[in-house]
């Protein structure tokens, strides 16, 4: 069965490290704050200038002037810090961040990533999508494995406006773990009850598949 959101968020965050530096991007990877080990010390980063971001609000606890990069409401944890999206993008390409988690529409095997861009649809800008990927040597891109209609969206060159090349090495779908090496998409961990020749079928990049492929835990 394919992973939901809060699993996709869920594995995500096993990713994390103590004392890491973390920058969520939008949609699935913000879920991410809502599941950060117990008694891990994560500090979350957000492009518009916030530092310390905790778990989304309760309802009582919404305060409609602190938001993300997506417009979404947060918390800030004890010790979080507010300053201008100009020191926020210093500390991003400058290398500051350890993990960057992105979403996206495609991912090829060389490592490139489309994430901004479907031509013909508006859209409201990269936002900072070109900085993390150009800043972060750390980065795991959460999307689904495939589109609706079925097509494979781990290619072996992406078709859409590239956001940046050669970056990616590792990819979490709703099906999949994959690392990304040697022009190759390598089998990682699959999810629950999910067989490996439904993966490699809706993997149109190359795919290299080591004898023994363990199921994600939570």
């Amino acid at each position: 069965m394919a992973l939901t959101r809060d699993q996709l968020a869920q594995r995500v965050a096993q990713e994390f490290q103590d004392g890491y530096y973390v920058n969520l991007g939008i949609g699935i990877p913000t879920l991410a704050a809502n599941f950060i080990p117990e008694g891990m010390q994560v500090m979350l980063q957000s492009e518009n200038g916030l530092l310390g971001m905790g778990p989304f609000p309760l309802e009582e606890e919404v305060d409609a002037d602190l938001v993300n990069a997506g417009k979404q409401t947060v918390t800030m944890v004890k010790g979080a810090s507010i300053f201008s999206s100009a020191e926020s993008f210093a500390m991003i390409r400058g290398g500051h961040v350890d993990l960057t988690v992105l979403g996206a529409f495609e991912v090829d095997c060389q490592g490139n990533i489309a994430s901004y861009m479907i031509p013909g649809k508006l859209i409201k800008g990269m936002g900072g999508a070109m900085d993390l990927v150009a800043g972060a040597e750390n980065i795991i891109v959460t999307m689904t494995h495939a589109s609706k209609s079925g097509q494979s969206k781990l290619l072996s060159e992406c078709t859409l406006p590239l956001t940046g090349k050669g970056c990616i090495k590792r990819v979490l779908t709703d099906l999949a773990l994959l690392d990304i090496a040697d022009g190759r998409f390598i089998l990682r961990e699959r999810a629950p009850g999910v067989s490996v020749e439904e993966i490699a079928s809706l993997t149109e990049g190359a795919l290299s598949i080591p004898d023994h492929v363990p199921e994600m835990t939570f």
